[in-house]
């Protein structure tokens, strides 16, 4: 029966894992293609482009972490391998 846990457990984990890149590459690489695009668009008077290059992905990323840690956590509780407080 731990062995279905374990499946359970490695899947979820798994699959919070490839979102969490998939979200990275997407923030990381594919809008920074779109720089010109975007600076066509302005937001506080800065183009869109050059605002996710030197502040938006940096702002995803951190809530990225955060948003991965507290998953985890609740994979972890949940499948009963989270570690005590």
């Amino acid at each position: 029966m731990a062995n279905n846990t374990d499946d359970i457990y490695w899947q979820k984990t798994s699959k919070l894992m490839v979102t969490m890149m998939v979200l990275w590459v997407i923030f990381g690489f594919v809008v920074h293609m779109f720089v010109t695009p975007l600076n066509g668009i302005k937001i506080l008077g800065f183009p869109l482009g050059f605002y996710m290059a030197a502040q938006g992905s940096l702002i995803v990323f951190v809530v990225m972490l955060f948003s991965f840690a507290k998953a985890q956590d609740n994979i972890d509780r949940e499948c009963g391998v989270a570690e005590d407080e």
